[in-house]
């Protein structure tokens, strides 16, 4: 097995900072970039390495969303670490959020909705989505949340509040579909939705509207006041 090597014995034009002095910081590789916030590794793996280590562990779509405590798991991140590269990322996303919001789609109707999750139409199973709205009606976020058939069992208010408070929503719109040419909801349907509502006054986040989507059809529990 090849020796490991500490920064210092790395060859000082390898270095992260020195290259990105002499070639700039577009052309490192992501491990050399994420090295240069970490600063160090520990002993027996050096700061490239430990680097490597984290992001083979969160691809780039998931490290974007990482968060403190999941982070410190890892062997090598420190408090203070795990601190920096969490401000790169919000400072990041922060420069960047005037380009999202110039294409965040805006949910205005039951036909926007659908736009959103018209891959549900073809499903043989149930399907649950959440979108997630700002306050002006912006969708910052979708997910998909559940398959099966929709019960109390299987919905939980708390993995659906927990995602709206860290995209920071201000209301949100369930949607699922039935595999049936029958979009009318089951009681069970209107169970969970009612729960949902009471969650959401509680926590200060609207649920505005409930669709259910089948085929060529789509059921509205906002027109039909329901909701």
């Amino acid at each position: 097995m090849p020796k490991k090597l500490k920064i210092s014995e790395i060859p000082l034009v390898d270095r992260p900072r020195e290259k990105m002095k002499a070639k700039g910081a577009q052309n490192l590789k992501d491990a050399e970039l994420l090295a240069i916030l970490l600063g160090t590794g520990y002993q027996g793996k050096n700061v490239i390495e430990l680097s490597k280590l984290i992001l083979s562990k969160y691809p780039r779509k998931k490290f974007i969303s990482v968060d403190y405590d999941e982070l410190i798991k890892t062997k090598g991140i420190s408090q203070a670490k795990a601190c920096k590269i969490l401000s790169a990322i919000e400072l990041t996303k922060r420069f960047l959020k005037f380009k999202d919001d110039e294409t965040l789609p805006i949910i205005k109707s039951v036909k926007d909705v659908v736009a959103q999750s018209v891959y549900m139409r073809d499903k043989k199973r149930e399907h649950f989505q959440v979108l997630f709205l700002n306050a002006r009606n912006e969708m910052i976020f979708k997910r998909h949340m559940f398959v099966g058939t929709l019960n109390a069992n299987l919905v939980h208010p708390r993995e659906i509040f927990e995602e709206a408070v860290k995209q920071q929503s201000a209301s949100i719109i369930l949607v699922h579909n039935h595999p049936s040419s029958d979009p009318e909801p089951s009681q069970d349907d209107i169970e969970v939705t009612k729960r949902l509502v009471e969650a959401g006054k509680i926590m200060g986040i609207e649920i505005i509207d409930h669709i259910i989507i089948a085929k060529g059809k789509v059921f509205s529990f906002k027109e039909k006041k329901l909701i």
